[in-house]
């Protein structure tokens, strides 16, 4: 792993919560997307080297939506810059952490996969890869 990538925020409405951030960092996201497989709108905002990404369910059955519906807002993951995410995924398969479903096309031009919570002390993690 090289570096955060981002961290994500899990939020019910994603207009209020760009504004709230764009108060809160004075510049508004960089970037608006959404990610029609896993059923959320995004938006980023950069901070020097870090990123923040808003998520927001377009759909009940969105991760995001069962997520705020147990939970309510906050971090939701944080998301690891790695180089080869098929190697990196499977050593943490081999060190024990618990992936959750496989590689696949995320926001902002990565590739992404998950490790589940319960195997990284209560934090989902997502490795994340440049799309090339």
């Amino acid at each position: 792993m090289r570096k955060i990538e981002h961290i994500g925020i899990a939020v019910k409405d994603l207009k209020a919560a760009n504004a709230n951030y764009t108060k809160l960092f004075n510049a508004p996201p960089y970037k608006l997307e959404t990610v029609e497989t896993e059923f959320v709108s995004t938006s980023f905002f950069q901070i020097g080297e870090t990123k923040i990404e808003l998520l927001e369910a377009t759909s009940e059955q969105s991760a995001i939506a069962k997520y705020i519906e147990k939970r309510g807002e906050g971090i939701h993951h944080i998301a690891y810059d790695v180089e080869d995410i098929k190697s990196e995924r499977q050593r943490l398969i081999n060190e024990g952490f618990q992936a959750i479903g496989e590689i696949k096309n995320g926001a902002d031009n990565k590739l992404v996969c998950f490790f589940h919570p319960k195997s990284a002390n209560g934090v989902l993690i997502e490795l994340c890869q440049e799309r090339g």
